[in-house]
């Protein structure tokens, strides 16, 4: 892995980490419960992806500087959660930080991996939401990717504009700059205007 892509994926736990210690001061977790929720958040995606393409170790388990970020981001969140929260939303904003820069290095690694650029869309989009999933499960909140909100859409669409790139042989980093900007930007119109895919409606609803 190229130092740029190393940096961009330490920055991708980072960020998906500081959203998972977030939520977990919101829940009045104990300092160990934050942890664990940090590093649930930051390396659950990147494993299930590495399982799924065969690339073992995991990265997250293989560099200790995957666990070391996301531990760091959760003793930042722990004892800084107060200046954390005074920004807007920010669970939702680091989180979708989080998805985009993960939906775009998943999808590129899969392509070095031999998948196809389909196949490799939906594997960054699985590292892009995995972590997401791991954390709201462990404080038994409906997964955000479960509801009507564009999360996973996001998640593809930035994956979408890596493969399509590869399929027409453009340069990869500017194509990942652009999938990220894609996916962040359709994930923050989406918090803050609400655009969401249709949900499921019970008869009673209309009531």
């Amino acid at each position: 892995m190229s130092l740029l892509l190393l940096l961009f994926d330490l920055l991708g736990t980072f960020v998906f980490a500081l959203s998972g210690g977030t939520l977990a001061v919101r829940y009045r977790l104990d300092v160990f419960g934050v942890l664990v929720l940090s590093c649930a958040a930051a390396v659950s995606g990147g494993l299930a992806r590495d399982v799924l393409i065969g690339a073992q170790p995991p990265a997250a388990l293989a560099d200790w500087r995957y666990l070391a970020v996301a531990m760091l981001a959760g003793v930042v969140t722990f004892y800084r959660h107060q200046a954390i929260e005074r920004m807007r939303n920010p669970v939702q904003v680091f989180d979708g930080a989080g998805l985009a820069l993960f939906a775009v290095l998943g999808t590129s690694k899969a392509l070095d991996y031999g998948l196809s650029p389909f196949a490799a869309t939906l594997l960054g989009m699985l590292s892009g939401i995995g972590g997401g999933v791991a954390r709201d499960v462990l404080v038994a909140r409906i997964p955000v990717v479960l509801k009507a909100e564009l999360y996973a859409v996001a998640a593809l669409a930035g994956g979408g504009v890596v493969a399509l790139a590869d399929v027409f042989d453009l340069p990869r980093t500017p194509a990942m700059a652009v999938g990220a900007l894609v996916c962040f930007g359709l994930r923050y119109m989406a918090i803050r205007h609400g655009w969401h895919l249709p949900a499921a409606h019970l008869p009673d609803d209309r009531g």
